[in-house]
């Protein structure tokens, strides 16, 4: 049977799972593809300390050179992350005529228009499923099961440490802090967090998502990001009396012409199934104008679920060598996209604000939700300390102008601070 030459850049998690399902799948992917899949050449930073878990046939190397220049691999598996030097390993692969997959969400979301067309220039394939929610397909199911459709939103929990961390504060009332340092302890968080609980990780992928399912790039300085830094116990605690539970959601939606992206916390109603997916586990609701609401679940990162969507993707990339259909674009869709009328994006609100307790303060507020043609639909008031109280709005829909002048005549007030301001998703 004739062979493919792969070059795995990395060797981290991903990595050894993409060593491991190739070695312990190898019947299943030749009878696919009709090909026998051989790991020619891995690059790591530290030969020694992963010599032993590679076997003797394998090149273990330290130069990325030993791919590039290598005219037998043909595809090349980069997994080693980040923006640089990967950017550049990327393009000089292309530029060898190489086809690349990638699990890059950060390169992806930043410079993936440019690295297409660099691919397209050298009828290659750059392909990156494993970018967005780990083991789940989605992007390869949005382009292919989603082709005549119109998707009017895509929404999900992209990121499974934020809901790791959200899922122990709402199970087992843990502090914000105290969950984080579960996390950390179980590894499903990095000893700096930041990229993930600062919500820039789920961002990159609803980039990637916005990319696939409306055909236009939005960038990151556009988009709207809120982590989970800042969330309380006693609002996770007063969102469940309501009958919500807090999730870090990314949500990106039709509006006119025009898309609306953010990344932030959001009230789920408790029936609703995003409310349903809990610790590292990722799901993404897909809204299509013909099919309705659609739902993929599953786990969002680890080594061989990612892995399982990284060797997806050769085994994709194998069968464009054999039939000779290499270089057309992982996602073809294009489509402009026109600046968005935020008074257009519409949502209730939960409102968490601290106020001295004397009389008058909440009549401030409701003055201010008048002027500005809003109103509340519910009301709670609890005593925060001796000489302040705690009220929680939940809003009718108001629009995000009506919500950003409503901030702004808060802060104006010495009595009066607004802690939370998080939108309410409805069913």
């Amino acid at each position: 049977m004739e062979k493919i030459n792969i070059g795995l850049i990395g060797l981290g998690t991903v990595g050894s799972g993409v060593l491991e399902m190739i070695s312990n799948n190898q019947d299943k992917i030749s009878n696919i593809t009709g090909r026998e899949l051989i790991i020619k050449t891995i690059v790591v930073r530290n030969v020694a300390k992963h010599r032993e878990e590679v076997a003797d046939d394998i090149l273990l190397t330290d130069d990325v050179n030993d791919v590039i220049n290598d005219p037998d691999i043909k595809i090349a598996v980069e997994v080693m992350g980040g923006i640089n030097p990967a950017k550049q390993i990327i393009t000089d692969l292309l530029n060898a005529h190489k086809h690349v997959v990638t699990a890059n969400k950060d390169l992806i979301a930043s410079h993936g228009d440019e690295l297409a067309k660099i691919a397209h220039k050298n009828t290659a394939d750059l392909v990156y499923e494993a970018s967005v929610a780990g083991g789940i397909p989605i992007l390869r199911t949005i382009v292919n099961s989603f082709a005549a459709d119109e998707i009017l939103e895509v929404k999900g929990i992209v990121n499974g440490t934020t809901n790791y961390i959200l899922t122990q504060m709402q199970q087992k009332s843990w502090s914000y802090e105290d969950a984080l340092k579960k996390a950390q302890e179980l590894g499903f968080a990095e000893s700096d967090p930041t990229n993930d609980v600062a919500g820039i990780d789920a961002t990159y992928k609803m980039i990637i998502l916005s990319q696939f399912s409306f055909g236009s790039h939005i960038a990151l300085e556009d988009i709207n990001i809120e982590g989970i830094q800042n969330i309380k116990l006693e609002d996770v605690t007063q969102a469940a009396k309501f009958g919500y539970t807090i999730k870090l959601l990314g949500i990106a939606t039709r509006v006119g012409n025009g898309i609306f992206a953010e990344v932030a916390p959001v009230l789920v109603p408790s029936d609703h199934p995003l409310a349903t997916i809990h610790n590292e586990n990722n799901a993404v609701m897909v809204t299509g104008q013909a099919v309705g609401e659609t739902l993929f679940y599953g786990p969002g990162a680890g080594g061989l679920p990612t892995a399982n969507s990284v060797l997806s993707d050769i085994v994709s990339v194998t069968k464009n060598i054999v039939l000779g259909t290499t270089g057309n674009t992982f996602n073809n869709y294009q489509h402009e996209s026109e600046p968005i009328d935020k008074s257009n994006v519409i949502y209730p609100y939960y409102l968490s604000l601290q106020m001295k307790d004397i009389p008058g303060q909440i009549l401030k507020v409701t003055k201010l939700m008048t002027e500005l043609g809003a109103s509340f639909s519910q009301i709670v008031q609890t005593k925060a300390n001796d000489t302040e109280a705690r009220v929680i709005f939940i809003t009718h829909s108001m629009s995000k102008d009506q919500l950003k002048t409503l901030k702004e005549e808060i802060a104006k007030f010495d009595s009066i601070s607004l802690n939370a301001a998080y939108k309410v998703l409805e069913n």
